[in-house]
């Protein structure tokens, strides 16, 4: 099966994401933002998306292909602070169609946030966003930032990989 890494990133993690996973796997990589884009030439996909304010920043792409993403097996990764779980869930059914999620394998990759590197906006979004979060541990990292970039991570994304190429071979 030949498969592809399409992408949405806006301060770097998933874009370092999708780097390591196409050093591993060898499969081309494309920005979406960049237009050269296209999922049909592809039977499987891995598409990844940074979570800002509670949304995926790849909504509305998946919402315009949907119909060329059709039945591929899709693989996404979402990349954000939050660990896997029903808050980190609730984003993503907010985000992406019902029958687009039921598909697809979903792997939960801790992003990064250096203050210093956000815009102005961004950073006055997070002083409010900390002030009202009762979370302590949440609220520390929205003021002071974090880093849980991982490469170990993308490992379930490699093994998804081999097991669609491996399943090609053997049919």
């Amino acid at each position: 099966m030949k498969g592809a890494i399409f992408f949405s990133s806006k301060y770097g993690s998933t874009a370092q994401y999708a780097d390591w996973i196409a050093e591993a796997t060898g499969l081309p990589v494309y920005d979406i933002k960049k237009g050269n884009a296209d999922p049909t030439k592809y039977d499987f996909l891995i598409l990844g998306s940074p979570i800002i304010y509670y949304k995926l920043t790849i909504h509305k792409w998946v919402k315009k292909n949907l119909n060329k993403l059709g039945n591929k097996p899709i693989i996404f990764y979402s990349v954000s602070g939050a660990p896997a779980g029903e808050k980190l869930n609730g984003w993503i059914a907010d985000s992406l169609p019902k029958e687009f999620i039921s598909r697809m394998y979903h792997v939960v990759l801790r992003g990064r946030q250096i203050p210093a590197e956000l815009s102005w906006y961004d950073r006055i979004l997070l002083k409010i966003g900390a002030m009202a979060n009762k979370d302590p541990q949440a609220r520390k990292e929205e003021l002071e930032g974090f880093d849980y970039m991982d490469r170990s991570g993308i490992e379930p994304i490699v093994e998804l990989v081999w097991k669609f190429q491996l399943s090609e071979v053997l049919t």
